[in-house]
């Protein structure tokens, strides 16, 4: 039986945590044992000897005894156990405090190269040839889909750096804007010093230990306001951790065996001035040169950056169904003690009812 929470509240529970039944309509069997001996048809019986030793007790259940008042005796205990016996079925529930558990999360900021030398086909995707934006997108894409729980955000950068996503948990946002970044978008050359300089704006609000960047880039600094290694200093004074990943190849295409030079390929990557921004902001500096190297690289950042903090809060469910189910087994034991003297005095009537 899966049924909706009620709430139950009363002036006497206000000190009390809210209370849920969560299967209410178990409320509903109390009076079945009324129902039983009102409708089932009497039944003759051919040997008056033949009797229910338990006649009795199910005749007080119903009418509460029959000398006294009803209130009184076993009868009544029985019926209050059968109440607290519904109660315990119906699912009571207590709402606790609001707790928050610490979860391991982590908020980075992708920085994606568009420079005209990303369009460059010299890396392998499911065994064809693509260029090195494409490449880089697929490795992205499955980077964000391992991100759960993280606050992700992404800027692009060519001639000029542009944020496109703030640090968001809406990852599919960060991909569709991922997947509709084109080479040029930002311009044909290249502003490292820039792209760190926008990220440092963008996360130097956010807690101290939590401000990362991932930069990406085929290239050298060819434009721009910032130098990077200025940009690294800035960086560094507010905090902020960049890991810089030097992503191309070498310029050369395999075609069925044969290695082919690019025109125009071959351009060099500046790996001397990623390291040192690496290593001046606290980061790594990784070199990949293919498809697999780069997601290898991204497996490794994981490991990097963990964060601890509170996660959502939320308010935990406490059973309460053992009280009345305690009460019920306590009041029948109590009713079995105090009901053996009127069982001498009683032997029950006869199974069924005889016509008079």
């Amino acid at each position: 039986m899966s049924l909706l929470p009620v709430s139950v509240s009363s002036p006497w529970l206000a000190s009390w945590p809210e209370l849920q039944l969560v299967w209410p309509l178990w409320l509903l069997a109390i009076p079945l044992p009324l129902l039983v001996l009102w409708l089932l048809p009497a039944a003759p019986v051919s040997s008056p000897a033949l009797r229910l030793p338990h006649a009795a007790r199910l005749a007080e259940v119903a009418g509460g005894g029959r000398r006294g008042r009803p209130g009184l005796g076993p009868g009544l205990l029985l019926w209050l156990a059968w109440i607290l016996l519904c109660v315990a079925a119906a699912r009571p529930q207590q709402l606790g405090e609001p707790v928050q558990p610490p979860q391991s999360a982590r908020d980075l900021m992708l920085a994606l190269d568009l420079s005209g030398s990303m369009q460059e086909p010299d890396m392998s995707l499911g065994g064809r040839p693509v260029d090195r934006l494409t490449a880089a997108k697929a490795v992205l894409a499955d980077f964000l889909d391992r991100r759960v729980g993280d606050r992700v955000g992404l800027l692009v950068f060519g001639r000029r750096a542009y944020t496109l996503t703030p640090l968001t948990l809406d990852h599919e946002s960060v991909r569709q804007q991922l997947q509709d970044s084109v080479v040029g978008l930002a311009g044909q050359e290249t502003a490292i010093g820039d792209a760190i300089g926008l990220a440092v704006k963008r996360l130097r609000e956010q807690p101290e230990g939590k401000r990362v960047l991932i930069l990406l880039t085929d290239g050298v600094n060819t434009a721009g306001l910032l130098e990077p290694l200025k940009a690294a200093e800035l960086a560094r004074d507010n905090g902020v951790r960049v890991h810089t990943v030097a992503f191309g190849g070498d310029g050369v295409l395999s075609v069925f065996g044969f290695q082919l030079p690019m025109p125009g390929g071959g351009d060099e990557i500046d790996e001397n001035a990623l390291r040192a921004i690496a290593e001046q902001t606290g980061g790594r500096f990784f070199r990949a040169r293919d498809t697999a190297q780069l997601a290898g690289i991204y497996a490794e950042i994981d490991r990097l950056e963990p964060v601890e903090r509170p996660g959502p809060a939320l308010r935990p469910r406490i059973e309460r169904y053992a009280w009345p189910l305690s009460a019920a087994f306590v009041l029948a034991l109590l009713s079995f003690l105090l009901g053996p003297h009127r069982r001498r005095a009683d032997p029950g009537p006869a199974l069924g009812r005889t016509g008079q």
